[in-house]
């Protein structure tokens, strides 16, 4: 088919491939503007951007898609289906309805549940066993449309959203190509959603990133993992220069109990409201992410630490 792709992240790029493996006809890539990145700070293509250009696809990363002028010019297009992966930006009705059979999009949860924007982040911060990724049509109200494909995922008890992130990035490839055979063929069986079980993914706010170890270890536990690699959980642990912020970014639950946030042995086991937290890979502020015993050979904490 005569496609175009929407997508930024490094989730979006497996599904790139995909579609260009398939042998489609991707006529146009849409992604977020470049981006200043890294120490420097400069402008830098997103990773969808940077695939496309190396694969010679014609790219566009406009700031909205909803001025007259980037609308025209999608249409333009005379598009059989558009594809729209973690693309950062609200399509308007005019953008939908241009493709001659609609606008798709891979989305990382089994919706209702996790409608938004960081459903991966949530499901693992919530506490849930499953999740998965779903093609579905897309509508104009938000990830609300009928689903067309599912591959259902398990959460695992050491799962990190980047860990998942990548599974979930990998399952959405696979159900693209055959999706949209379906819907080339008019075969595709679609699925309105239930009414019941809405849950939206709101973006990880920074203020969300703190630990609070009064928490049952079980919630801080997702915690960390859902917040792990980026922006990573963090904490305050004392040093003889002042606290030193640390970002927890592996953790399990274990047995122990003691004041919350005290360190109950010297290999990073932690207090929390009910129940411990042992954790296993840790980051100091401006080092490199390290597994426990690597990071507490440069950062010894002892137990009875109090930390904040």
């Amino acid at each position: 088919m005569r496609l175009a792709f929407l997508g930024t992240p490094d989730f979006a790029v497996q599904s790139l491939a995909a579609l260009l493996a398939a042998g489609h006809e991707v006529v146009c890539v849409y992604s977020q503007p470049p981006a200043p990145r890294g120490r420097g700070q400069i402008l830098q293509p997103s990773p969808v951007h940077a695939f496309a250009q190396a694969h010679g696809l014609m790219v566009r990363t406009p700031a909205s898609m909803k001025t007259p002028e980037e609308v025209a010019a999608f249409q333009a297009l005379d598009l059989d289906a558009a594809v729209v992966v973690a693309f950062g930006q609200i399509l308007v009705k005019a953008v939908l309805d241009a493709p001659r059979l609609g606008c798709f999009n891979v989305h990382a949860s089994l919706l209702p549940r996790w409608r938004g924007a960081a459903p991966i982040q949530r499901a693992i911060m919530a506490g849930d066993s499953v999740t998965g990724v779903q093609v579905m049509r897309m509508s104009e109200g938000l990830d609300e449309g009928a689903v067309l494909a599912t591959e259902t995922v398990r959460i695992g008890p050491l799962d990190t959203a980047g860990t998942l992130h990548d599974r979930l990035a990998e399952a959405g490839a696979r159900l693209l190509p055959p999706a949209l055979a379906a819907i080339a063929a008019a075969t595709a069986v679609e699925m309105p959603q239930a009414a019941e079980g809405v849950t939206y993914a709101k973006k990880i706010r920074p203020a969300e990133a703190r630990i609070d170890w009064s928490r049952p270890a079980h919630e801080v536990d997702c915690h960390i993992r859902g917040l792990s690699p980026f922006p990573g959980a963090w904490f305050e642990a004392p040093a003889d220069k002042g606290p030193v912020r640390v970002k927890a970014l592996l953790s399990r639950v274990e047995d122990g109990s003691g004041p919350a946030g005290a360190t109950l042995d010297d290999r990073l086991l932690v207090a929390c409201g009910s129940g411990a937290v042992r954790l296993l890979r840790a980051q100091r502020e401006g080092k490199a992410a390290q597994d426990a015993a690597d990071f507490l050979r440069g950062f010894p904490v002892a137990a009875g630490t109090a930390l904040a």
